[in-house]
């Protein structure tokens, strides 16, 4: 049986071409980020007396840290090791890439200034101006993410009638039904209820609202309405007289077409869940998951974005 040769150096000009390196830069490309960068000028992430970081380079490296589900120590090691993280980062071969701390000092400094939210924001502005088509109709809805540890107080315990009750943060996610792009984020404790969030996080001119059950209530269809759109929420019940088969057909008819569409942005989480570490929460404290949660929504517009614009 035939056996790869290996160990070979070979003589090659530049980095050979695979299908991650297109990836990043694909991804380093489909950015304007001097403007990103402008919001994180005042950043200063580095210990006293010590020359700081240009504030570009670990945020990229946070989505690398997304992308590939590494830990600090992790992601300082590859950037040491790998060319391919260097470029993408905007480090040349011959310098020296931040250690561990560097990222812990400067999430400390995107949480204290409040700029999770910010970048976010700007990130997916730009990508709304890639978009292929019109949004047509927003899915909203909640997932439960366990939080890093039980002396974490400032999460909740969210229970369900079906399941075990966990101690953990929720994250509220409205997806373009078209796109899947994640359009708003809010993170509360795993206790708030989904309908009561869900309300505040709905987006301007949003379409056809799509959600379930818990979102159920005229503050939600309010909420919808208010920002120009209108609600298809799941129904739990009905009135009818009994025995009325042609009112039970309606309801299960609805109820089917709403989720059909509603199930799209389970795929969404699933995604953030299985490929992007959001199983659990890194840290403690609510503004420390936040900015978990916001950095897994950025990383994954952009992912998202490339795969649509590759496709189209």
């Amino acid at each position: 049986m035939a056996r790869r040769r290996i160990g070979q150096e070979v003589l090659v000009f530049g980095d050979p071409v695979s299908e991650r390196s297109r990836t990043l830069d694909g991804l380093a490309k489909m950015l304007d980020w001097s403007v990103i960068d402008t919001a994180r000028s005042p950043i200063y992430a580095s210990t006293k007396g010590e020359e700081g970081w240009p504030p570009l380079a670990p945020f990229k490296a946070l989505l690398l840290s997304v992308w590939y589900d590494l830990t600090d120590e992790r992601l300082a090691e590859a950037l040491d090791d790998r060319a391919l993280f260097r470029r993408f980062s905007g480090f040349s071969r011959s310098e020296a890439t931040p250690e561990r701390t560097a990222f812990v000092r400067f999430r400390r400094e995107l949480v204290a200034r409040g700029l999770d939210c910010c970048l976010f924001d700007q990130v997916t502005e730009q990508l709304r101006a890639k978009r292929l088509r019109v949004r047509q109709g927003t899915l909203i809805d909640a997932t439960v993410i366990a939080s890093a540890s039980r002396d974490d107080h400032e999460a909740g315990w969210s229970g369900h009638r079906s399941r075990k009750a966990v101690h953990s943060y929720k994250a509220h996610v409205t997806v373009d039904a078209d796109d899947a792009l994640v359009e708003t984020v809010a993170v509360t404790p795993g206790n708030v209820h989904d309908g009561k969030a869900g309300a505040a996080i709905v987006p301007e001119a949003p379409g056809t609202v799509y959600a379930d059950s818990a979102c159920e209530g005229d503050r939600f269809a309010g909420a919808g309405r208010a920002k120009g759109g209108q609600t298809a929420v799941a129904a739990t019940g009905y009135w009818a007289r009994e025995g009325d088969r042609e009112a039970e057909a309606r309801f299960l008819a609805g109820n089917a077409m709403i989720h059909r569409v509603r199930a799209r942005i389970e795929k969404v989480f699933g995604t953030r869940k299985r490929s992007y570490g959001l199983r659990r929460m890194r840290w403690r404290g609510l503004a420390k998951c936040r900015l978990q949660v916001y950095l897994t929504a950025t990383a994954y517009n952009l992912r998202r974005t490339l795969t649509i614009l590759a496709t189209a």
